[in-house]
């Protein structure tokens, strides 16, 4: 297992370092929508940092022990990069939206300050979100305690507090059901638009054209959002430790790893501007 953890690890670090470099590299590359996937892929390696290294060092180890700093500084890490996600696909989305629905005006729209600013309110909304959560900080601990899971997020760490905590949840839950659906519903309203405005085009390869540049934003939103739904909505009767456990890995490992791949595997551009660097290099 930890040598499979270790290549899945170093698959996703290349992957999304390769695509940085590509759109780096190539010019054909630097346009709005390869702009953001570069976000994306940073978001990806820096949630896989967060979780895999000590992971890596816990299967070396028989003392497996991470302090409350330590413990801390991860949950509210990959709650700001899990929240940021969440801000830059809905960017994403909408980027997709006026490709296709304002074809002609679509660089002016989304200049250079445009897309800069778009990116940085992704990861300022992702910051204040997950700065509601931080009060939850100051209430007393009772460990220490055995905490049978494979990195550390906020309901786990209210388990190891010894105060009332129903403030603080509720909080979690009104901050996290914002935060998840305000982007999921501008995902879904751009998609609707782009819907209504494929269905106007009236050549058959003109709407599959306009529809196959959606596909891997569109599976990305599914794998993302269908994860997060799996994990915190499914039945208690389908509940179980195990299972959760492995839905966690596969959002914080498979997942980032994925990405690259989906962006890149199906797409053309991508294709090309690799062949163009590596003749070039």
């Amino acid at each position: 297992l930890f040598l499979l953890l270790s290549l899945v690890y170093l698959t996703c670090c290349f992957g999304n370092t390769a695509v940085v470099t590509l759109v780096v590299l190539d010019v054909s590359l630097q346009s709005p929508m390869y702009f953001f996937l570069c976000h994306l892929a940073l978001l990806n390696v820096l949630f896989s940092t967060l979780v895999v290294p000590k992971m890596l060092f816990n299967f070396l180890t028989s003392r497996k022990v991470i302090s409350y700093a330590f413990c801390l500084a991860q949950t509210y890490l990959t709650l700001f990069l899990e929240c940021t996600e969440c801000f830059l696909l809905a960017v994403m989305a909408l980027d997709r939206y006026m490709a296709i629905c304002h074809p002609l005006r679509y660089l002016l729209l989304l200049s250079w300050p445009a897309c800069v600013a778009l990116a940085l309110c992704a990861w300022a909304l992702g910051f204040f979100a997950s700065v509601v959560p931080l009060s939850c900080f100051i209430l007393p601990l009772c460990g220490p305690y055995v905490v049978d899971y494979i990195f550390c997020e906020l309901p786990i760490l209210l388990h190891l507090f010894c105060a009332d905590t129903t403030l603080q949840e509720a909080m979690m839950a009104v901050g996290g059901a914002g935060t998840v659906m305000v982007p999921f519903l501008l995902i879904l309203l751009s998609y609707l638009r782009i819907l209504l405005a494929v269905m106007r085009v009236d050549s058959a390869e003109g709407r599959k054209r306009a529809f196959s540049t959606c596909t891997s934003h569109l599976i990305v939103v599914t794998i993302y959002y269908g994860t997060g739904l799996i994990r915190y909505l499914r039945p208690k009767s389908l509940y179980s430790a195990e299972g959760d456990k492995l839905i966690s890995l596969f959002y914080a490992v498979i997942n980032p790893m994925l990405n690259p791949f989906i962006y890149s595997l199906r797409n053309k551009e991508v294709q090309g501007a690799l062949g163009r660097v590596i003749g070039r290099y």
